[in-house]
């Protein structure tokens, strides 16, 4: 039988609730998800790629040892081309989370890229959940910047992180 190796690729800043609830999700769908934290320092992140790390693994790990999410899933980070961070991790599944129909187009483009780029890559697109549709890291970072409430946008490990960071 073939062993299922799939990557949930993303920026992840920050990780929002529709992030983990997509994480949570694939981890059932493959034998081994790795949760690929992107370095892009062309978006401009707010957290660093190793404070990134540091919060989704906290996150998960919290959800394995509450039995919410199996053990099955890792954390690594990657600055280079997915298909090749893919390669490198013997990964043949990219997971994709869709909020609204505007997101497909882009995805759609990218995964027929990276189809091209990689012909054993599969991409599987998860609707993200219907409460969270709207909701963004661009959003949660606005959001925070002007001090508002964002407990319902991310974990409680993410809102504490973001609120340090930004000072309000």
């Amino acid at each position: 039988m073939a062993h299922h190796v799939a990557i949930y690729p993303g920026t992840f800043d920050p990780l929002t609730l529709g992030h983990h609830d997509i994480m949570r999700r694939a981890a059932r769908i493959c034998d081994h998800l790795i949760v690929g934290v992107a370095e892009n320092v062309g978006k401009n992140p707010l957290f660093s790629v190793s404070e990134r790390f540091d919060i989704v693994s906290q996150v998960i790990d919290k959800d394995i040892q509450n039995g919410d999410m199996p053990d099955h899933v890792t954390v690594k980070t990657f600055n280079n081309l997915l298909t090749d961070f893919a390669r490198a991790e013997q990964a043949s599944i990219l997971i994709r989370g869709l909020r609204a129909v505007s997101d497909f187009e882009y995805e759609f483009q990218m995964a027929s890229a990276n189809k091209r780029l990689n012909a054993d890559i599969e991409t599987i697109f998860l609707m993200a959940p219907e409460q969270q549709h709207f909701v963004a890291s661009r959003l949660v970072k606005e959001v925070a910047a002007y001090g508002g409430d964002i407990s319902s946008f991310v974990c409680p490990e993410v809102a504490e992180a973001v609120k340090a960071k930004i000072g309000k």
